[in-house]
């Protein structure tokens, strides 16, 4: 298999800590990528021309994190990382989407940050930082496991974004019961492995 991929992208990150925990990190061959300059390997494959994108062993190309997550979950056969049915999914999935919806705020925010200022950028950043305090209210008020599934490597791999991008703005302190949390599951080689250099 073969992972366009930007060692800065929480996304990618989410991907290769999903591919060590259900023991297929070694089929995927990484291709460093700026999806920014739309080069024309990655359009062939995605013509979103996002990261990350996988492309499989049949050729096949899948793309957006958490649908490479879901397949790589299924080449593994861990049920726990990502169970096929009941609350125990729904709460995976759950808080995937929390943890991918602070991330995507977190990067709009970056952008945003290198344009010239002007009233809609800044109430653009505004919006996205509103987000970003909300999800993690909603991840502080109901801290995930120590297991290590999608949801929970999700959540991780976005608080490791926001310590990455944001580290002027803290977060930890107003946070205790997620920051205890991310300290512990930091120590998971998912987690620890495919921090951003």
């Amino acid at each position: 298999m073969k992972l366009f991929y930007s060692g800065a992208s929480p996304f990618v990150r989410k991907v290769m800590a999903t591919a060590m925990a259900v023991g297929v990190v070694d089929r995927i061959e990484k291709a460093p990528t700026n999806p920014w300059e739309s080069p024309p390997d990655l359009l062939a494959q995605n013509p979103l021309a996002k990261l990350p994108c996988l492309v499989t062993d049949d050729g096949l190309a899948l793309f957006d994190s958490p649908v490479i997550c879901d397949y790589l979950a299924s080449l593994g056969g861990n049920a726990a990382f990502l169970p096929w049915s009941g609350p125990a999914r729904w709460l995976v999935l759950k808080q995937q989407a929390i943890a991918d919806g602070i991330m995507d705020a977190a990067i709009i925010r970056r952008n945003e940050a290198a344009r010239p200022e002007e009233d809609a950028r800044a109430k653009n950043i505004q919006r996205q930082r509103m987000i970003m305090s909300n999800g993690l209210a909603a991840l502080e008020a109901a801290p995930p496991a120590n297991q290590v599934d999608l949801g929970t490597i999700s959540i991780a791999c976005c608080l490791g974004y926001l310590d990455f991008r944001f580290a002027d703005e803290p977060w930890r302190s107003s946070h205790p019961a997620l920051d205890r949390w991310f300290t512990a599951f930091s120590q998971h080689r998912e987690i620890s492995e495919t921090a951003p250099a």
